[in-house]
Order: C-alpha cells, then sequence, then structure tokens
C-alpha cells in the first residue's frame, strides 16, 4: 500500500490514456485518514495535512498520474425563479444546515428527508439529478 500525505498536483498535464482514476465519496475527502483502491487495484492509504480536490494528482509513477475522482452523488436541485424566489429558498434551505451548492440559476442540497420534507411542504419545483456535488464550505461566526 502506498501511503499518501499530499497531493502532486491540482490537474494532470497527462492524456487520460496516462492517468489512473481512483473513485471516492464526496465525505473522504473531508477526512484525514482513509484508503482506497485505484482502478488497476493499487491500494492507496491516506495520512492528510490538508484535503484533497477532485481531479488532482495524488501519485505519479512510470508516465501514469494516479487522479482522485469524486464520486457524483444524487442531490435536490432546486431553480430559481426570480431573485426574491431564490433568497426565499436559501433563507428556508439554510435554516435546515444541510451541505448546499449555489449556483446562478438554481441551489443543490443535499438528498436528505429533511429537505424532502421542506420540498413537500413548499411545493416547490425540483429535480434530483446526480452530480459531482461540491457544496459551500461551512464558515463559523465571527467574533
Amino acid at each position: 500500500m502506498l501511503i499518501i500525505q499530499c497531493m502532486v498536483a491540482e490537474r494532470s498535464d497527462l492524456p487520460t490514456s496516462h492517468q489512473v482514476e481512483l473513485r471516492a465519496e464526496r465525505r473522504l475527502f473531508l477526512k484525514r485518514r482513509w484508503r482506497g483502491i485505484a482502478d488497476d487495484g493499487t491500494e492507496f492509504g491516506f495520512d492528510l495535512g490538508t484535503r484533497l480536490t477532485d481531479g488532482c494528482v495524488v501519485f505519479h509513477q512510470n508516465g501514469t498520474d494516479y487522479i482522485v475522482r469524486q464520486l457524483p452523488e444524487t442531490v435536490y436541485q432546486i431553480p430559481f425563479h426570480s431573485p426574491a424566489h431564490a433568497a426565499w429558498v436559501a433563507w428556508k434551505t439554510g435554516n435546515l444546515h444541510l451541505p448546499a451548492e449555489i449556483r446562478e440559476d438554481a441551489i443543490l442540497v443535499l438528498h436528505d428527508e429533511a429537505m424532502a420534507n421542506l420540498l413537500a411542504r413548499e411545493g416547490w419545483e425540483f429535480t434530483e439529478p446526480e452530480v459531482v456535488f461540491k457544496p459551500l464550505k461551512a464558515i463559523a461566526h465571527s467574533p
């Protein structure tokens, strides 16, 4: 098993034919220590000082880059119909304290029972796409 302590590069410059992927759930990107197996069977152990990012290179050997890829997951996507609607949806959703990704025309929210209840109660239009979910990072209140 190869032990990885940090990423080699944020992106690979090699053609995809010279890349091997290691797929990981989003939650693993939040962890400091975890294990994974690349598509070619190479085993990796991670003992990280900083978080990895989707598409980063974690190891290079014999002209091949080993890339960590975030797996897609099902989320709720609520489209915005106006600035006022966007504010209302974001405020109500934010009160649930669920991970969310804000886009220009919609909000993506973790697929969760509390969010399903809010959607049913409010009657908002939504879809359930499978995407690489990149929620905002939590920020503590300032003193």
